[in-house]
């Protein structure tokens, strides 16, 4: 008797499986014998798990804005806690040489084995030679002006009525 009533204990605790739909608009499932079953004239078909789904959907209103549907959920991370608690992997960077479109790689790996000295020398050398150039590019615009020496402008005299009111032109207080 012991044995015929575990034998059924045991059958009794396998699951039984239910084959469910989802909701075309809430991502929710949908047991045999519930929902609502639509076919759009191109003969496209959605199941709805309620009417309130289905009035949401041929009203065109996007679930990703609607809190209770399972897409805004997802979009919002909600209901993600279980997932986030893996460890997260570091992203290792890997540095590469390559050559540029200026320099090849050999040029590259020259000016890095220089000594900061050198290399701030040289640095130092190249700015003074732009720091002249742009110098003597102003030198020449300046001989260039005074050679030129545009006429002067004759002042045309202020109407009386500007001197006469105290307010400056143009502006509006």
């Amino acid at each position: 008797r012991r044995a015929l009533l575990f034998c059924w204990l045991a059958s009794s605790q396998q699951q039984m499986v239910v084959k469910t739909d989802v909701c075309a608009y809430s991502g929710l499932r949908i047991y045999p014998g519930h929902g609502i079953f639509y076919v759009r004239a191109d003969q496209k078909s959605f199941k709805f798990i309620n009417r309130k789904s289905k009035s949401q959907f041929l009203q065109r209103l996007n679930p990703r804005k609607i809190a209770w549907t399972q897409l805004y959920r997802r979009m919002h991370k909600k209901g993600t806690m279980e997932e986030s608690t893996r460890k997260k992997t570091r992203k290792v960077s890997k540095t590469t040489n390559k050559a540029v479109v200026g320099m090849t790689l050999d040029v590259i790996k020259a000016k890095r084995s220089q000594k900061p000295e050198v290399r701030a020398a040289a640095r130092e050398a190249a700015l003074r030679e732009i720091k002249e150039r742009n110098k003597a590019k102003q030198a020449a615009k300046k001989a260039e002006q005074k050679t030129k020496a545009p006429p002067q402008k004759q002042q045309m005299p202020k109407s009386k009525a500007s001197k006469a009111s105290g307010k400056p032109k143009g502006v509006r207080r």
